[in-house]
């Protein structure tokens, strides 16, 4: 059973780095949660680095202007590397062609402006790229289904540029890319996946580390930090890292009566059915 805790304190002089997922634990895309910043601050007061690992399907850079309109400030971390970051190295390389056809927001658009790559119909797509549905808060992953047989029927490979399934959105559970990368790989496509659970992201987390910290930072002295089991807690897992489980973002509703009251036994068997294990478990990440 995971040791719940009351605070990052309670175990924060093991680790000199944190690796922080945003969604979920930082903010539910409407506002942060209380006692985030403290908690990041905190952390680095005491000499540790906080590097912000998030599965958004866009730039880093379009970032910190988004989370100080949440409520967290550009000085409670060291530097944020996203899913989107991978994805734009790996489109600028044209390993799969240069025509694009995309799947997604059109905030996520820049995802692949200056990479070379140009966005096409999907009749002349060489490969397809999404970062999340067209419209999340009224479609789900069926929608797709009759255009992804066809796809698949081409044998076009498919980025995802975003493995989360679900997030919050306020009180809300939206799909993400990942839901629909999973119902492509289901109809027998080919899919490629940049971001949390996937171990490319943590070897440039690695790296990142190192650039902060001025040296590499151990794998024993880095900190995972995510609410979910399946990619934040399970990446970590395979990455060799330990993992701190937030019960109280998308996986609230197995773990406890309400979001800030976790059970035990239940975190247990949420982080036993997903096959992971955490060194610790708090509903919300505070200091």
């Amino acid at each position: 059973m995971p040791l719940l805790i009351s605070g990052l304190s309670a175990i924060a002089d093991k680790y000199d780095a944190l690796l922080c997922d945003v969604w979920g634990v930082l903010h539910n895309g409407r506002e942060a949660y209380p006692g985030v910043a403290d908690a990041l601050s905190n952390f680095q007061a005491k000499g540790g680095h906080v590097l912000l690992l998030s599965n958004a399907p866009r730039p880093s850079a379009a970032l910190p202007q988004m989370f100080e309109r949440l409520g967290i400030p550009l000085d409670a971390y060291n530097g944020i590397l996203t899913s989107g970051d991978a994805t734009r190295t790996y489109l600028a390389s044209k390993t799969l062609g240069e025509a694009c056809y995309y799947i997604g927001p059109d905030r996520d658009l820049n995802l692949y402006e200056g990479t070379g790559v140009a966005r096409v119909g999907e009749a002349e797509g060489e490969f397809v790229l999404v970062t999340g549905l067209f419209d999340d808060e009224t479609e789900g992953p069926e929608d797709y289904r009759a255009q992804f047989e066809k796809l698949v029927a081409r044998k076009l490979p498919l980025i995802c540029a975003n493995p989360d399934i679900v997030v919050e959105r306020g009180d809300k559970h939206i799909y993400c890319a990942g839901a629909l990368a999973a119902l492509y790989e289901k109809l027998g496509g080919e899919v490629i996946y940049f971001g949390k659970p996937h171990r490319p992201i943590y070897e440039v987390a690695r790296h990142r580390l190192a650039e902060i910290a001025g040296a590499p930072v151990a794998d024993a002295r880095i900190l995972a930090v995510g609410d979910g089991p399946m990619t934040d807690i399970m990446g970590a897992n395979d990455a060799g890292i330990d993992a701190l489980f937030i019960t109280g973002g998308i996986a609230a509703a197995d773990c406890g009566p309400t979001p800030e009251t976790p059970e035990g036994p239940r975190v247990a068997q949420v982080l036993a059915r997903a096959g992971v294990t955490a060194v610790g478990a708090m509903p919300r990440l505070v200091w």
